[in-house]
């Protein structure tokens, strides 16, 4: 088989399966995991794909930009706020950051409720500003104009100080082996450091964002406490529930 035929064959089955391993590959293609090795390095290198430990895995689905992810699966990212409402109660002291989910979910704070919102997105700052109970404070730092959020060194050095109840988290990947992945470094980092700076992580993702990887590393799967998502019966969350995180 040619190396073309070879990588053809690679990207249907993950498409298909959502996941390839060296050595069923090397089974199913008849060469050996070395050159499977390097055909998925390829792919990997052409942006077809995000490798693992064995195999590999298919990139999120997701645009990169805010307002096209907005218009995305917005029923599903209702459906989810609506169950991570119930997580807060007044009082607490919460970290917001910058995904679409997130955005759902604070559009669905009710008129009294008291809390301490901590955000480094643009679009919450501005939903909040104006409800009645709600005390904002927004990080600072750099604003990326795709993903309206603020990101780099005085995002970080302020995140540092704050010691959050909860971290809602917008997630664009999510694995068990890769973890919590996502498409720009400097946005990892600051992801990285509300998860350090919060007593307790949920994330809020979107069942397409299951089983996917991007190249920048946030945190491992067990740093999460809970996953909200719209449809918690798939059976691609088994993985999740195995290493004791709460599905719902």
């Amino acid at each position: 088989m040619l190396k073309e035929e070879r990588l053809d064959y690679i990207l249907k089955k993950l498409q298909a399966d959502q996941k390839v391993l060296q050595a069923e590959l090397s089974t199913d293609l008849q060469v050996s995991e070395d050159t499977v090795r390097r055909d998925l390095e390829v792919l990997a290198q052409n942006g077809q794909l995000i490798k693992v430990r064995g195999g590999a895995i298919p990139h999120s689905p997701n645009p990169l930009a805010f307002k096209e992810r907005s218009e995305l699966h917005a029923a599903d990212k209702q459906h989810i706020a609506r169950k991570a409402l119930s997580f807060l109660h007044d009082g607490q002291t919460v970290i917001i950051d910058g995904g679409t989910s997130t955005l759902a979910l604070v559009k669905m704070f009710p008129p009294n409720l008291r809390l301490t919102v901590i955000t480094n997105s643009v679009p919450i700052v501005a939903q909040l500003v104006e409800h009645p109970t709600i005390e904002v404070i927004f990080t600072g730092g750099r604003i990326g104009k795709i993903s309206q959020t603020a990101c780099g060194m005085e995002t970080i050095r302020m995140l540092q100080k704050v010691h959050a109840d909860l971290n809602f988290m917008g997630i664009c990947s999510l694995h068990p082996d890769a973890g919590v992945t996502g498409l720009d470094l400097e946005e990892a980092e600051v992801k990285s450091v509300m998860v350090e700076s919060a007593n307790k992580n949920i994330a809020l993702a979107t069942s397409d964002k299951m089983g996917t990887a991007e190249p920048f590393k946030v945190c491992d799967i067990t740093e999460l406490d809970t996953i909200v998502t719209d449809n918690p019966d798939l059976p691609s969350l088994k993985p999740y529930l195995n290493l004791g995180i709460q599905v719902i």
